[in-house]
């Protein structure tokens, strides 16, 4: 028989506790992301997983918004992020600093994710795109590899929200 555990029985850092916690060597960069509930949802993942930052470009919304809290449920103020006008402004500078960048997208010479190998000394930067156009074209000239997760229904791709969990866990797990 299986015991459902208490919130207090589960052992989570307090806030300040994990924004000051070692973190992941992964970023993330919402390319252009236009649904306010799949930015929530993917910051609550990036708490999940521990993951470093989160960068919101172009169309992406920013904290604090209701539509956003209503699935981060908190974890818009647990995850460092920034806002950038442009995805390549981001990249060039994470690039400079020795960051790979990393397009998720279903794309010509993509790597399926099941092969992809992450060094986790490493940073990496992972960019998410747009619910209907995907990763833009300025980000994806600019990235270092593509990924792309490997699909066996009548759908074209994943939501973006789902998509994030899917390669946070293929990474990390």
């Amino acid at each position: 028989m299986f015991k459902k555990l208490k919130l207090d029985e589960l052992g989570r850092q307090d806030l300040e506790s994990f924004k000051k916690s070692d973190k992941n060597n992964i970023i993330l960069i919402l390319d252009n992301v236009r649904s306010m509930h799949n930015v929530g949802s993917i910051f609550r993942t990036a708490d999940g997983f521990g993951i470093k930052k989160i960068y919101l470009c172009g169309i992406t919304a920013k904290p604090p918004h209701r539509e956003i809290h209503k699935t981060a449920l908190g974890a818009e103020n647990s995850i460092d992020w920034q806002y950038y006008e442009n995805p390549s402004e981001v990249i060039n500078k994470l690039k400079s600093q020795g960051v790979k960048i990393i397009a998720i997208e279903q794309a010509e010479g993509s790597i399926p994710l099941n092969n992809f190998i992450y060094d986790e000394e490493n940073p990496i930067a992972i960019i998410l795109g747009n619910e209907v156009e995907g990763v833009s074209n300025e980000a994806m000239n600019m990235a270092d590899s593509c990924v792309e997760i490997p699909q066996f229904g009548t759908k074209h791709s994943f939501n973006v929200s789902v998509c994030t969990g899917i390669v946070l866990w293929q990474l990390l797990g």
